[in-house]
């Protein structure tokens, strides 16, 4: 049975930030995953998880400059003490947070750019990837890479399944997965049910998403059919976690309906 995780950084904005870690918990949640942790203690962050039952299971590494733009480092030649740097005080929140997965952003580059400079990027990118991957591997911790649809974020490196999977396989290093988000994957490449079927049997997926398309609400309201995506995951038997990474349209346990009616017809049917 598909898992989900709340994501703090887009639902229960009604919300202090720690104050949200009870909220999700109270609508049913027992997972959580967000952006970033690195404004608060970790040690403030993993009393909430306990306090409320809940799993850390994503987060992001440092990703640069943000407020100015930056999205990401990892295939940006010149940048490689700053990704390694990121990395480890990424994992020091995941041990602390007892956190199995990372996700490490590739970052922005030009849509125009020469092969040669697309080609030294690719490079930058497989080199620090293989190095995170086996950073993490000493402590358990799994680095995800995810393809970013070009409309919400423009130049960003990483924007196909095919792609991610084509570096995955290359670096060939154990622990590093992708992260399937089926909000990106329909508006580049749609066909989810497809992918879903092609990609979870692999292993290489190791963590989901979801939001509603074309805009970002819940998943429930748009083009996608949910009930029958989260059937094909059950199906599949993958058995990560789903993260909930949309915006309400109005407050977040008024817009749950779509996930508490997925677990009643699930109880009915078990």
């Amino acid at each position: 049975m598909p898992r989900f995780a709340a994501n703090l950084s887009m639902l229960y904005t009604e919300h202090d930030f720690l104050d949200r870690f009870a909220a999700a918990s109270a609508d049913g949640f027992e997972a959580v995953e967000y952006l970033f942790p690195y404004a608060y203690d970790a040690a403030e962050l993993r009393r909430r998880l306990d306090d409320h039952g809940l799993e850390q299971v994503l987060f992001n590494a440092p990703p640069g400059a943000w407020e100015s733009g930056e999205r990401g480092m990892a295939a940006l030649p010149g940048r490689e003490a700053e990704v390694r740097s990121g990395v480890d005080r990424a994992l020091e929140y995941a041990a602390a947070l007892g956190c199995p997965r990372v996700h490490l952003m590739a970052g922005l580059v030009r849509p125009d750019a020469p092969p040669v400079e697309r080609a030294q990027q690719r490079d930058t990118y497989l080199t620090n990837l293989s190095w995170a991957a086996e950073r993490a591997a000493a402590v358990g911790v799994d680095i995800l890479i995810e393809p970013i649809n070009g409309r919400d974020m423009p130049g960003y490196f990483l924007s196909t399944q095919a792609e991610a999977h084509a570096v995955v396989r290359e670096v060939g290093a154990s622990h590093l997965r992708v992260q399937l988000d089926l909000y990106h994957c329909q508006i580049v490449e749609g066909d989810l049910t497809t992918t879903l079927r092609r990609d979870l049997p692999t292993g290489r997926v190791g963590h989901l998403q979801i939001a509603g398309v074309p805009d970002r609400g819940e998943p429930d309201r748009g083009e996608l059919n949910v009930r029958h995506l989260l059937d094909v995951v059950d199906e599949s038997g993958f058995d990560g976690w789903i993260g909930c990474e949309y915006r309400p349209r109005a407050g977040t346990s008024e817009g749950l309906r779509w996930l508490h009616d997925y677990w009643s017809r699930r109880e009915r049917s078990t």
